[in-house]
């Protein structure tokens, strides 16, 4: 799956993270492709709470260890 993502609280403003099928992912600046969308989502993180909004899965709330604010709007999209 790719997570492209437009925002403040990542290291860049645009980027691209790819998650490959034995479990590593990294990340690049700027959008990468080919695309292929699969949905789109706002996140917010505040503090240690982060909160959700999927088109397709609709809202989630969970919590992490470290503290951060960043608000993202994004889509992810299968890796081809």
């Amino acid at each position: 799956m790719k997570y492209i993502e437009f925002g403040l609280g990542n290291r860049w403003l645009i980027r691209t993270e790819t998650e490959l099928s034995d479990g590593t992912e990294f990340e690049e600046r700027g959008i990468k492709g080919p695309l292929k969308l699969h949905s789109l989502y706002i996140r917010c993180w505040a503090g240690r709470t982060v909160f959700i909004f999927d088109v397709r899965s609709g809202f989630k709330r969970s919590r992490k260890n470290r503290r951060a604010f960043k608000l993202i709007l994004g889509f992810s999209s299968y890796v081809e």
